[in-house]
């Protein structure tokens, strides 16, 4: 995974107002959860602020980060857990972040990768991605950018599930009977296959 630097303040001024004027002058209000834990074992949020400018290039993009979280000079390593947006404008209103470390797997998801010419594209159908995104858990550093996962030899009508998939280090937390990728059948294949069948 990159690795992307993010710099932040803390926030002291908690609350539905404060939000909204913090939002006003271009900053989003953010929570980190980590191994802090109050009295009943429930995870304290660390509440800050981040420039816009500063979360662009972690929110609108296809890549998956580690973020080098720097609040207020303190560097906390994590991950984006949870954004929210407006659900009119889809302007960025909230995120989420998780704290990680090299020892704690964490769980993500990872954009898939689709390599070569899948034999079922060869005789006239059409690939068909039914999924962006594997839910992996590992430690962080061993997760990769994406999946790639060789299509050669899926044939005509077949699928690839998630079940049917290896990765070295990680453990695919996806649940394995969810279809990753299948070869539809067009009307040029269909006609195709008639025509073999009837010669």
């Amino acid at each position: 995974m990159k690795e992307i630097e993010v710099k932040g303040s803390m926030r002291t001024d908690l609350g539905k107002k404060a939000s909204k004027q913090l939002r006003k002058e271009g900053l989003i209000p953010c929570n980190m959860y980590g191994e802090k834990k109050d009295e009943n074992g429930l995870p304290v949020a660390t509440s800050f602020v981040c420039p816009m400018t500063e979360l662009r290039k972690v929110v609108y993009t296809p890549h998956i980060y580690v973020i080098k979280l720097v609040i207020d000079g303190e560097v906390h390593t994590a991950v984006m857990k949870e954004l929210q947006f407006h659900p009119v404008t889809d302007a960025l209103l909230h995120i989420d972040f998780y704290e990680v470390n090299d020892q704690k797997p964490i769980t993500i998801g990872i954009p898939v990768k689709l390599n070569g010419l899948a034999q079922g594209v060869r005789d006239g159908g059409r690939i068909n991605l039914s999924i962006r995104k594997i839910n992996v858990t590992a430690p962080y550093q061993v997760i990769p950018e994406h999946l790639d996962i060789d299509v050669t030899n899926l044939q005509l009508g077949k699928s690839i599930k998630v079940g049917d998939l290896s990765f070295e280090g990680l453990t695919l937390s996806t649940p394995a009977e969810v279809i990753v990728c299948s070869v539809k059948a067009t009307r040029a294949s269909r006609s195709a296959a008639a025509a073999a069948a009837q010669g």
